[in-house]
């Protein structure tokens, strides 16, 4: 019968647990065997609090990493071996005994113990299997040691002392533990202990698990299983939960929205890792000659993840009724769990490069449980991988933070730029749709002063301005950034002072300025710079950037209907016939491409009015040429342009 609640596959390859609590003996022998019993007493004092280890007989290792296929114990009495673990095991002071099972893997036979971090450290045991010295010992790294000096001096100092988690909890009773919830958690990591044919009841489950101890004559539940195998831990440890807060701006800010996540620890946080997922936009752009898109998102998600799990793994749930909370503003993400870092861990400990000091953690059952389920990191490993995601991502570096008397610790994730870019955007586009024009204004600066290289930003301000009648004040801010070459999709406020000259009828200076644009990045900006040079009559240049282009606006009605324009524009002024004829032909081609393609009314009216004249200058049959005329007016039969144009087509013909 299977009894390890870890999938074995995970243990061996360290995908679960850490390398350094796993230790690999090739075969069985006398040297062996002592070096085992000292493995399982540093095990059991558990002086890291990473929950003990495991010892695994019958493969050989290189550097901590197993070597494969399996040396296997064939030629081994197993039975002879587990009695002697159990015998030699009542010599560790006080006695510990581990879990011992014996195991097939590929095709070999092994044996795996499984050593829990023991209740009622220190322990000690025999420093030779013959001699009566005794010695205490932990695990350094990936070595058993003795322990002496300062590190003798702090594992006394942990006598009797159990990790809030991992006590047992007599004011309740085993009932309240959900079997459901624990075999639901043992098929997600995947182990034997459910396999098909391996029926187990329910107490030897628990038992197996550890998740509860025998008192006296009956069994009551440790607190780890009150943590993840209730429906509600809350009612055993208030401020067991994770609090969502979206504010609309800054801090102290307007409250959009807030949600709470309860239930057993795992559940609450795979609901609130997928509630923040949403909010973290991905932001897509497209650049020409390039087959794939560069993607952002507002927040990486490996970042959040390894945040927030941390803040539920290390918090205090020990008389502590704070819960985990998350607060989601425009320009950044902060997580804040109690209380702050054990002592030993300093603010100079977060800093780049720095390295977390292997101290005592606070909790070790809930790391453990987390890292079977992949939401959990080895030890060492989340403060690092915060700061290489956020970095992957092109978003400023995190902080970390917690006050003198350590009553809490926050970190902060700052959005992408482009993510605060996008809110203020959004933002100021609703205040001004409803009236509140300043708002929006003002929304917008303030958020400039947060990304002040931000040329969406400033063009947006400019276009505002300028429709407020405050066109000096835009004139005057995109003559400011003029000749700074560190802005961002700094092409934006040229097109968007283009733009502005364009509706003024300023032709030649909506020239110049198109003529100064940096070329954009987005396939979208370039075909809106394309448009422009249109507008301005600088067919030439427009016609350039659309044949560039064309792969990725070809099944983009609005751009095929701007280049078919481009095209009839240019026939128009250009001088050879056989040229005309070409530019026309390849206009009709791409209008009706843009009809074929578009399910907008207006435009497809448009697009059959561009299509009859330009059938016309081809010298198309009259049928062909009235009947785009007519598809035009059946589309929009209000628009009097399309029937003096057709009616004046009927007079010619009839005439």
């Amino acid at each position: 019968m299977k009894i390890l609640p870890i999938n074995l596959e995970d243990l061996i390859h360290a995908r679960s647990v850490e390398s350094v609590r796993r230790e690999f003996k090739k075969t069985w022998s006398q040297p062996i065997a002592e070096s085992v019993l000292h493995s399982i007493c540093a095990f059991a004092n558990d002086f890291f609090n990473l929950n003990g280890g495991y010892i695994i007989i019958g493969i050989e290792d290189k550097n901590g990493q197993p070597i494969l296929p399996p040396h296997g114990l064939e030629d081994q009495n197993l039975d002879e071996i587990q009695k002697w673990i159990r015998g030699n095991c009542k010599r560790i002071d006080p006695e510990h005994q581990p879990v011992i099972s014996p195991e097939i893997y590929q095709d070999k036979q092994i044996l795996v113990i499984w050593v829990s971090g023991g209740d009622v450290r220190p322990y000690q045991a025999p420093k030779t299997l013959s001699g009566r010295d005794r010695a205490y010992y932990v695990r350094q790294g990936s070595e058993t040691v003795e322990a002496r000096g300062d590190i003798l001096t702090q594992l006394m100092q942990m006598a009797a002392k159990v990790p809030f988690d991992d006590r047992r909890n007599s004011a309740v009773s085993i009932d309240v533990i959900s079997p459901t919830l624990v075999r639901n958690f043992l098929s997600d990591i995947k182990s034997e202990l459910v396999a098909p044919g391996n029926v187990i009841p329910e107490l030897d489950l628990y038992r197996n698990m550890r998740i509860t101890t025998p008192i006296n004559s009956h069994e009551v539940p440790r607190n780890i299983a009150l943590l993840f195998f209730v429906d509600n831990p809350e009612q055993y440890f208030p401020g067991a939960r994770i609090e969502i807060v979206q504010f609309g701006d800054d801090a102290g800010g307007n409250l959009i929205e807030e949600k709470i996540f309860r239930g057993p620890l795992h559940h609450q946080l795979r609901q609130a890792l997928d509630y923040l997922n949403n909010f973290s936009t991905t932001m897509v752009r497209k650049v020409p000659n390039q087959s794939t898109a560069q993607r952002t998102v507002a927040f990486p998600y490996e970042a959040m993840e390894e945040a927030l799990v941390n803040a539920v793994y290390h918090r205090s749930y020990d008389g502590v009724q704070e819960p985990v909370k998350v607060y989601l503003y425009p320009d950044r993400l902060e997580i804040i769990s109690y209380p702050g870092p054990v002592p030993g861990i300093e603010m100079k400990h977060f800093q780049p490069k720095a390295m977390i000091p292997p101290v005592p953690y606070r909790n070790r059952r809930i790391g453990d449980f987390l890292k079977d389920l992949d939401l959990a990191e080895a030890r060492g490993t989340g403060i690092p991988k915060i700061r290489r995601k956020m970095t992957e991502n092109g978003s400023p570096d995190p902080s970390f933070d917690f006050d003198e008397t350590r009553t809490y610790f926050r970190v902060t994730l700052p959005a992408h730029p482009q993510y605060i870019v996008i809110h203020a955007l959004r933002e100021s586009s609703h205040l001004w749709a409803v009236g509140e024009r300043q708002r929006a204004i003002l929304n917008l600066e303030s958020s400039l002063s947060r990304v002040p290289k931000s040329g969406a930003l400033i063009a947006q301000i400019i276009e505002y301005r300028t429709s407020l009648g405050d066109f000096s004040i835009a004139e005057k801010l995109f003559r400011d950034i003029e000749s700074d070459l560190t802005i961002m999709d700094r092409h934006l406020p040229y097109t968007a002072m283009a733009k502005i000259l364009l509706d003024q009828r300023k032709f030649n200076e909506a020239s110049v300025i198109l003529e100064q644009a940096p070329l954009p990045i987005q396939v979208d900006d370039t075909v809106e710079l394309a448009i422009l040079y249109k507008r301005a009559k600088r067919f030439q240049e427009a016609h350039r950037i659309f044949a560039d282009n064309y792969e990725f606006i070809k099944d983009d009605p609005k751009s095929l209907q701007e280049y078919a324009q481009t095209k009839i524009n240019l026939s128009k002024i250009n001088r050879d016939m056989h040229t005309k004829r070409r530019l026309n032909r390849e206009a009709v081609e791409l209008l009706r491409r843009a009809i074929q393609l578009s399910d907008d009314k207006v435009r497809n009216a448009w697009c059959w009015f561009d299509l009859a004249k330009t059938l016309n200058s081809l010298r198309a049959s009259e049928t062909e040429i009235l009947q785009a005329y007519s598809k035009a007016m059946e589309l929009l039969p209000d628009e009097p342009r399309f029937r003096e144009s057709y009616e004046a087509r009927r007079r010619k013909k009839d005439g």
